[in-house]
């Protein structure tokens, strides 16, 4: 026994074990280890484990030595079980435990597979338990279970099960249990029983996450329960079994043996166990769907599954999996559903109903299902859900009856024209009627997966084309349709048979279908599998008998399959014949009409013959030639599908992109003849030589002539020659398929625009069949007079429409802005549309002209309608505001407008707004999404707000409102649809709850309309439609209506009543057959609870269809293209106030703005960039047309088409959490002359500084002591006990975050973007050796925020406001996984700390809860946004943290932190944390640090928090105590702690790291720099210190040993400009004293005492500020120059200014700087040389002895320069310096006529030296120790210069220009600056 491994270092924390596992997760276990965890996985439970292991007593429970206890945990006596148990209690569970083993780095190693738990809770109560499980993959899996949870939840690393307690037989809970046939969920019941439970560890692992069991690691019993004992096994132990028993019936040969005798339970004698204890098996046995909860069972082990007495005991209800859970189930539990039903209900199928959704005529109900299999009570209802089957017991035949009629998946579905998807009804359960309701009428629209798929019907009077999801068939003449409906996704293929009786269709997506019609009767014939991933063309024989196709498989490659169909209309099944797989590229294969074994295919650089032989399928490549690198796109065979010739002297036509045309010898397999076709000007000009060919997309081929259809819009037809174009018809968009007729009269023609038209041949007329916008229609709007419907589309279009013809009459375009809104006007021909942009336009159908433009929005109009009376127009925005219109006159002008009262977060939608049929009451959502809001419609006062939120008292999440709709008025009703999927009735006088509807859909209602009778409801989610029984009446009181394939943004009703439009991938137009109210069905009659229905007014408007009147005014002929209107927008973001109360009020726009403006009659693909002017739009229409003509005629100018980006303006939010980078004039080096490896002269020291500009931008681990920050864009290392630093200098731009991996292994670090990049760079370093391993490119713009996930797999990056990004790497690979677009900004992001799938983010208003799926390779998201409490109002959350269990703590940008439940996803606790935004948030344990822009650090005792959550919104903040609180000097934008949070690190925006001790309430200056711009940097004489200036006002002093802040002298208000360091006094008492003179904006300059810390002098020579100040040589002089060019001398011991120089007045001084010489040096006299420097390139140069008062001009230098600069947006300085090698030398560098450094001798009074330089300096310096010269660039650039010849060395790690750069006196180290950062460098060398 003392052998067990799981004990003392066997399995702590830090032994070996434990430390192999961690290797092993990490990837990295050494052989020894992995061999030795190997074999201790797969090892069989130990002898001292067999046959069981009593657990309590193996582990002495009762010593507490290997166990350990909590709370109120004591040993007390059981008089039923006549021994010793152990009682757990208390109110919190996690504080009341009995625990083993005793830590948790302990492992128990128990590897039974069975688990035995003898309990029971103790009545009245709830309990936990806690099981944490080892898998052999080396994850840890807790396994929990409680009477306290609601329902079953899962993770990849936590199971949680709720626990159903059993009453005791024959007790009033049970009868109450019995009576509601439901188990008693929640507390124990009083009298609950003792229980034996045995958990199935293995099953649970393998069923839930498909995970192999290993070991169980620890157990955990929390409050409240008395436990007798634990016991683990291999064996099934029965309770209920004595051991003579178990001999007799022999049980051990099948596996059950009796419970061991410590282990069993007293029976008295001549009794049944089961009658005085519960035994519970989970899962249960044979059970191969996992459940939901933990319940008793019917049967014991070896009751061999008989059925028990007890009626009431049923099998718990298997889980209803989400797709996350389904996810990780393995394959084989998904496709094989249980065979095995309960027993006590054996299902039996009697018949499958058949699903399918194609046929002519009108549409009829047919019941699906078996009528009788529901007149039997006591069978089970299997519900098929995908491949997860849930079975239900029926109660009774009404309860099973009114529960389908609440079911949308058990409604009746109708598809669009076709049979219903009903689900079999009772005889007596009513439903309204007629049923159907709705039939579909017509469908507007083409394509959608493809746009290639046209086909004319063999009597030539149809086509067939796909619209999405539906198959439409066109009849030319009448406009009628007919559906083939039945797919799921987009139809990607099509093909008929020779004689048009079988129609194949194909789907697209990874689940591609086929489908085979019978065409004629429009019935489907079969549905099978396409055996490829995406299938691309498909082609019929022409005896149908087989279908060939090609597309691609999972990894890209082209597969070619043949389909044996021979069979198919005789009720036989589809064989595939042969199938390849081929790595040429096929665009288009078809099979030869006159051999139904051969094939031809075409595509890139190839043409094939195929052939089917033997079951195998073979190709032979073409000889191409000289044309084998062309990309074939089509082909098509001569001559139709007659057979009188032999298979020899058949052409093939071959078409490319090219323009080449082949006539390929199908005998010879070579080409015949090659033709280029050339547009017919090129011809007439060239006779038909060289040129650009036509690429031509499709090819068709009769008797007589050829049909192509080409890229440049134009259908041409040619004789078989191809010697001219004979007639030819152009488009709007390139032609993407071409199909001559049977009879060869008609050509077929369609485009990638979506339009769908025909030409006829022998009249020369175009006819245009279809036209359709190219992506989703977002809303209409239907007018009543004119029948017209407008539509608006993300494809930039707002299109007009007849709704008797359903042809489109009007195209108005908006190029650069997307409509998102529009309404027609009651009364008047007028449109109005709303804009992303915030524009509200109106325009005149009868002038299609613009008449105003509103400009009272700037964000996405998210709600356009006009009053019924059509007085007034309404819009809002996703502001939140709401203008009031009057529009009683055309040009509407604004009334009022409101800022903040629509909801922001409500989103966007067509029925934002609603108006009262009288129009006198406006309502809508807002100003909160829990709030809906009716006003008085003529003034905009408010009359009603009600709390959506409040109405459902049981909910746990809080209700939003989502769409609102008036009924008609007589009712006084507002009908409110919410995110829970629910309908409110609502009184809209007084808000009281008239009634509800839920659940209504599937998800929330996107759109819902009422009928002006009040009779029927319309509603929309996700892709169906329902019709509803308003009053609710019936048994079932809705239809399902599907066929859309996208999601239904808007379905309506049409002003005569008569007619549905529904809008979403297509304009849906579906019949409504409701019967007057005189001709009510008997069961609507029978059905008269509710009050008399108010008379429906009866419409003069009717929409016409064939059978009525003809139209007096006859719409124009539609040959053409409608007229289409530029609306281009000329509003920017920011120009005007958006509570302007006039729409003439002129633009005030920014300077440099500007707008997009159409180019005049250029081409309007080019965007002209014009200033904004206060103007009117004029707006042009503009005429497109298919053009019919000749080749004699004159070619029309080339077609005009306008694409330009969506704009992109994003406010940034109000958190200064986003990071912002600092803005740099400076760009890049465009050369690099990096040094030799090895040979570097400079090397980097240190850095100074920390950029409090970086949000996140510091990392510490406590456990291994990395440290790192960011300075600009170096990342310094630092080794917190030496002070050492390194520094990874990969990074050029400012880095905006870091992150570290939880192991310390990899750091993360994110930049901005480089010149020329179009994403910002993310670079991964491996921390050992300081390597950058990956460069990440991704976002955008910025990197806000990045996380590791719990186990290091993942890595979150989050873009900052502008990008909007969430992208998840790959740790391992860094490989991107998922990239999801977010529409609010998002402020950060954290990974659970319990869970590596479990993320969160928060934004505005909300948290956002992430949780990762991976299947195989794929990660999917799921996503649920949490609104945060109304309480908290209008806010931000800017900052978060996990804390203990299932706690997130948020911070806002008020100040109020909310805790969240991760487990419920929602907010039960807020208090007031500090006054200003919170950007930081740091939990362990039961501590919580706050940092927010107050400066202030707050430590929080949160451990209550815990218990407070059980309490849910009841939750107080009052147990949240402030144990610290610490000010800092800047603004929190980073914090590390360690785990016990007692120490740490944070960072402020004033550039300093802090070390913080809570235990000691000390806080440290740990780093610390400039927080803006260093003006100077200056050495100490010597070399100990540096003195660096900024802009901040501060003078600092640096120990240049330890690179620590010794000292900082701060002005306030005021810029420090200048200094410097007081050389060595010649006077011997002085020697020790340290002084530092600093030149200030305000013209002063202060003499600072290092030694004594104080300010010594105060002077104020000049007027201006001071831009260059010196000592003299013996320090007795302070020289200072100004910004307006004066000298001034003064002396610093009288505080005196003695001399003042005005020679360089007028240009500020750049450089002063003092030298010795000899004193009759140069024929003057003084021993002292210096030099000033002006910005207008002058260097005076003057001899000067100070005692005598002696100053004289020695020499004054000019440099010339061009006269304009050219590509420099300032001038750079001039700067000058003594050579310290070269006495009597200066140094020049500055703007002039070339980039270069000039020697000027004072001796020779010339120039004696140039070196080129490859751009102008921004600083200068020189080092005394070797003749090197220091050169920084504003391209942050700094070259290390050998002088006066060698190879210059060039070093980065500077974000900016290199304003500074200084040697020290010894010439050895050299200090440069970039903006804020300082770096310090060695000078090696010379």
């Amino acid at each position: 026994m003392d052998g067990v491994v799981g004990w003392g270092r066997g399995h702590g924390g830090r032994g070996l074990w434990a430390r192999a596992d961690w290797r092993r997760a990490r990837g990295t276990v050494e052989p020894g280890a992995r061999v030795m965890a190997a074999a201790a996985a797969a090892a069989r439970p130990a002898a001292w484990q067999s046959p069981y292991l009593n657990v309590f007593k193996h582990f002495r429970v009762e010593e507490w030595k290997r166990s350990t206890k909590e709370g109120d945990v004591t040993a007390c006596l059981d008089k039923r079980l006549k021994g010793t148990v152990y009682r757990i209690r208390g109110s919190i569970p996690a504080c009341n435990y009995l625990q083993l083993p005793r830590t948790g780095t302990q492992s128990l190693g128990l590897r039974g597979r069975y688990l035995y738990l003898l309990f029971r809770p103790l009545p009245r109560k709830h309990f936990v338990v806690h099981l944490d499980v080892a898998t052999q993959e080396n994850q840890v899996v807790r396994i929990s279970f409680s009477n306290l949870f609601k329902e079953f939840k899962s993770t990849a690393t936590w199971l949680q099960f709720p626990f159903v307690c059993a009453a005791a037989k024959g007790s009033l809970d049970e009868s109450t249990a019995r009576a509601s046939r439901r188990d008693l969920v929640g507390a124990a019941p009083a009298n609950v029983r003792w229980t034996c439970l045995m958990l199935d560890l293995h099953d649970i692992l393998s069923m839930y996450l498909n995970r192999r069991y290993s070991h169980l690691k620890s157990i955990k019993l929390c409050s409240n329960l008395l436990v007798r004992n634990v016991c683990t096994s291999d064996l099934v132990f029965d309770p209920g079994v004595t051991f003579s028993e178990a001999r007799q019936a022999n049980l051990a040969g099948h596996g059950v043996s009796p419970m061991p005798r410590e282990m069993a339970f007293p029976v008295p004698k001549g009794e049944k166990w089961h009658d005085h204890y519960d035994y519970i098996r989970f899962p249960s046995e044979g059970s191969k769907l996992p459940y939901d909860s933990i319940q008793k069972s019917c049967s014991s082990p070896a009751a061999g599954g008989q059925p028990s007495e007890d009626p009431v005991c049923q099998l718990p209800q298997p889980v209803t999996l989400t797709k996350a859970v389904r996810d990780r189930l393995s394959l084989i539990h998904q496709i094989t559903s249980p065979r095995a039903v309960p027993h006590q209900c054996p299902a039996v199928t009697r018949s499958i109903p058949e699903v399918h959704l194609a046929a002519p005529g009108p549409l009829r109900a047919v019941r699906a299902g078996d009528q009788e299999a529901e007149k039997n009570s006591g069978q089970c209802l299997a519900v098929s859900d995908g491949s997860i089957h849930v079975y239900a017991h029926q109660r009774s035949e009404r309860a099973a009856c009114t529960t389908r009629g609440g079911s949308e998946e058990d409604a009746s579905r109708k598809g669009p024209g076709a049979d219903v998807l009903a689900s079999r009804r009772a005889a007596h359960c009513m439903s309204f009627l007629p049923d159907p309701i709705l039939r579909l009428r017509k469908i507007i629209g083409f394509g959608g997966g493809s746009t290639k798929c046209a086909l004319w019907t063999q009597n030539n009077s149809a086509v067939v084309y796909p619209c999405h999801a539906v198959i439409v068939t066109l009849q030319i003449q009448t406009g009628e349709q007919r559906f083939f409906t039945g797919h799921t996704d987009k139809v990607s293929a099509l093909a008929f048979n020779g004689s048009s009786t079988l129609l194949a269709s194909a789907q697209a997506g990874p689940l591609s279908l086929l489908r085979l019609w019978d065409f004629p009767g429009g019935s489907c014939l079969s549905m099978f599998k396409a055996h490829v991933w995406v299938l691309l063309s498909l082609s019929f024989s022409y005896s149908g008998a087989v279908l060939c196709g090609v597309g691609k498989d999972g990894h890209g490659k082209t597969v070619v399959v043949v389909w044996n169909t021979a069979q198919v209309t005789c009720g036989g099944d589809v064989v595939v014949l042969a199938k390849a797989h081929t790595g040429v590229d096929i665009h288009t294969l078809k099979i030869a009409f006159f051999d139904d074994t051969r094939m031809v295919s075409c595509g890139r650089d190839n043409v094939r013959l195929w052939r089917v032989r033997s079951g195998a399928l073979r190709s032979c490549p073409v000889n191409l030639g000289e044309y084998h690198s062309l990309e074939f796109t089509d082909l098509a065979f001569e001559e139709g599908h007659s057979a009188e010739r032999e298979p020899e002297d058949r052409t093939l036509f071959v078409c490319s992109k090219s323009g080449h045309v082949l006539e390929v010898d199908y005998k010879h397999v070579c080409i015949r003849s090659a033709r280029r076709l050339l547009p017919s000007q090129q011809q007439d000009k060239q006779g038909g030589g060289a040129g650009p060919g036509i690429a031509i997309n499709s090819i068709s081929i009769s008797s007589a002539f050829c049909a192509t259809g080409s890229e440049d819009g134009y259908l041409r037809l040619w004789p078989l020659d191809f010697s001219a174009v004979v007639l030819e018809a152009e488009h709007e968009a390139p032609v993407t398929s071409v199909c001559i007729s049977p009879d060869s009269h008609k050509v077929l023609c369609t485009t990638t625009a979506g339009n769908l038209g025909y030409l006829d041949i022998e009249s020369r007329d175009y006819s245009t069949l279809m036209r359709s916008h190219e992506d989703s229609i977002l809303a209409f709007s239907v007018e009543g007079v004119w029948k017209q419907m407008a539509t608006v589309s993300r494809d930039n279009t707002i299109r007009v429409w007849d709704l008797v013809s359903m042809q489109q009459l009007y195209d108005f375009t908006a190029a650069d802005e997307m409509p998102c809104a529009v309404a027609f006007h009651p009364t008047q021909r007028i449109l109005a549309c709303g804009f992303g942009s915030g524009m509200v336009r109106t325009f005149s159908l009868v002038a299609s002209d613009l008449l105003v433009e509103h400009k009272q929005h700037r964000t996405v109009i998210t709600g356009l309608t006009f009053s019924p009376d059509g007085n007034f127009m309404f819009s809002s925005c996703l502001q939140g505001t709401l203008a009031l219109y009057s529009s009683v006159v055309p040009k509407s002008h604004v009334l009022r407008v409101l800022g903040n009262v629509v909801a922001r977060d409500a989103g966007s939608g067509p029925d934002a707004l609603a108006l009262s049929g009288d129009s006198r009451l406006l309502a809508f959502v807002g100003p909160s999404k829990y709030v809906v809001t009716v006003m008085e419609a003529s003034s905009l006062d408010e009359l009603l707000r009600v709390d959506i939120s409040i109405l459902e008292l049981n909910s746990t999440a809080l209700d939003t409102a989502v769409r609102v709709c008036f009924a008609p008025v007589p009712r006084g009703e507002l009908l409110v649809s919410t995110s829970s999927n629910k309908v409110l009735v609502l009184d809209a006088k007084t808000g009281r709850l008239v009634r509800e509807v839920s659940p209504v859909h599937k998800v929330s209602c996107s759109s819902l309309a009422l009928s002006k009778d009040a009779r029927y409801l319309l509603t929309a989610g996700d892709k169906v439609i329902k019709v509803w029984d308003y009053q609710m009446r019936f048994d079932i009181n809705f239809q399902v209506y599907i066929g859309h394939s996208e999601p239904v943004h808007q379905v309506a009703f049409t002003p005569d009543q008569r007619h549905v439009i529904s809008v979403g991938d297509a304009i849906f137009l579906w019949d409504f057959m409701a019967l007057p109210v005189e001709r009510s069905p008997p069961a609507l009659a029978r059905s008269s609870e509710s009050p008399p229905l108010p008379g429906a007014e009866k419409s003069s408007e009717k929409l016409k269809d064939a059978s009525d009147i003809p139209r007096q005014t006859i719409p124009l002929p539609l040959l053409s293209s409608p007229p289409c209107l530029d609306v281009s927008s000329v509003h920017l973001a920011g120009c005007q106030s958006i509570f302007s109360e006039s729409d003439k009020e002129e633009e005030a726009c920014l300077p440099g703005s500007s707008r997009l403006v159409a180019n005049g009659d250029k081409d309007t693909s080019v965007l002209v960039v014009e200033p904004v002017r206060s103007e009117e739009l004029v707006v042009r229409p503009k005429v497109r047309r298919e053009s019919l003509r000749s080749p004699g005629q004159s070619a029309r100018e080339p077609r005009k088409e306008t694409k330009s980006p969506q704009s992109q303006c994003n406010v940034r939010p109000d958190s200064y959490r986003h990071f912002t980078a600092r803005f740099k004039a400076s760009a890049l080096p465009q050369s690099f002359l990096s040094p030799p490896a090895g040979n570097e002269l400079l090397k980097l020291k240190a850095v100074i500084g920390y950029n409090g500009n970086g949000r996140g931008n510091m990392v510490w681990s406590p456990d291994t002591g990395f440290f790192a920050y960011t300075c600009g864009c170096v990342i310094v290392v630092e080794d917190l006990h030496s002070g050492l630093q390194n520094h990874w200098l990969s990074h050029t731009e400012e880095i905006s975050t870091l992150a570290v991996s939880h192991d310390a292994q990899v750091l993360a670090s994110a930049s901005g973007r480089r010149n020329g990049d179009s994403h910002c760079q993310i670079r991964i370093w491996n921390i050992q050796d300081g390597v950058c391993t990956m460069s990440l490119f991704h976002h955008k713009t910025q990197v806000q925020a990045m996380a590791y996930s719990r186990d290091d797999r993942f890595l979150a990056t989050l873009g900052d406001y502008n990008d909007q990004t969430i992208a998840l790497w790959n740790a391992y690979t860094y490989e991107l996984l998922s990239s999801t677009c977010i529409s609010e900004p998002v402020h950060d992001v954290a990974f659970s700390p319990f869970s590596h799938r479990e993320m969160a983010c928060v934004g505005t208003g909300a948290v956002t809860f992430w949780l990762l799926e991976q299947r195989g390779a794929d990660i999917n998201l799921k996503v649920h946004r949490a609104p945060a409490p109304a309480v908290l109002g209008p806010m931000e959350l800017t900052s978060l943290c996990y804390g203990a269990d299932t706690l997130l703590y948020c911070g806002t940008n008020s100040g109020q932190v909310c805790v969240w439940d991760t487990e419920t996803n929602r907010c039960f606790m807020t208090w007031e944390a500090d006054d200003g935004e919170i950007g930081v948030l740091v939990c362990r344990r039961s501590r919580l640090l706050s940092g927010s822009n107050t400066k202030r650090i707050r430590l929080w005792a949160v451990a209550a928090v815990r218990e407070l959550r059980l309490k849910g919104p009841e939750a107080r903040s009052r147990s949240v105590m402030l144990e610290h609180e610490i000010t800092l000097d800047g603004t929190i934008v980073s914090a590390a702690f360690d785990d016990s949070l007692e120490m740490g690190i944070v960072g402020t925006t004033a550039g300093t790291l802090w070390y913080i001790n809570w235990a000691e309430s000390t806080s440290i200056r740990l780093i610390s720099g400039h927080k803006n711009k260093v003006n100077e940097v200056s050495f100490s004489p010597d070399e100990t210190h540096c003195a660096t200036c900024g802009e901040d006002g501060s003078v600092r002093i640096w120990s240049l040993g330890s690179m620590e802040l010794v000292v900082q002298f701060q002005v306030l208000n005021q810029s420090c400009q200048c200094l410097a360091w007081k050389p060595h006094s010649i006077v011997a008492w002085e020697a020790e004293s340290q002084h530092v003179v600093a030149g200030y904006s305000d013209g002063t300059m202060r003499v600072f005492s290092i030694s004594r810390t104080e300010m010594e002098l105060k002077m104020h020579p000049h007027a201006t500020a001071l831009t260059a100040i010196a000592y003299s040589t013996d320090g007795e002089m302070i020289l200072s120059g100004g910004k307006d060019g004066l000298v001034a001398v003064s002396s610093p011991r009288t505080g005196m200014t003695i001399r003042v120089l005005a020679d360089h007045k007028g240009s500020p001084i750049t450089v002063l700087q003092c030298t010795r010489k000899q004193y009759h040096e140069f024929g003057v006299e003084g021993g002292e040389l210096w030099l000033a420097t002006s910005s207008d390139r002058r260097v005076s140069v003057w001899a000067s002895d100070w005692l005598k008062d002696k100053c004289e001009l020695l020499d004054w230098l000019s440099f010339p320069a061009p006269a304009s600069p050219e590509g420099l947006s300032s001038l750079p300085p001039s700067l000058a310096a003594f050579c310290p090698w070269e006495h009597g030398t200066l140094v020049y560098v500055g703007f002039g006529m070339q980039k270069e450094a000039l020697f000027y001798s004072l001796h020779k009074k010339q120039v004696v030296e140039k070196i080129s330089l490859p751009y102008f300096a921004t600083s200068l310096s020189l080092s005394p120790a070797a003749r090197f010269m220091a050169v920084g660039f504003s391209e942050r650039l700094l070259r290390l210069q050998p002088c006066p010849v060698g190879t210059p060395q060039d070093y980065g790690g500077h974000d900016d220009a290199v304003h500074l750069c200084r040697f020290a006196l010894a010439g050895r180290r050299l200090l440069t600056a970039s903006h804020s950062a300082l770096l310090v460098w060695d000078l090696g060398g010379g």
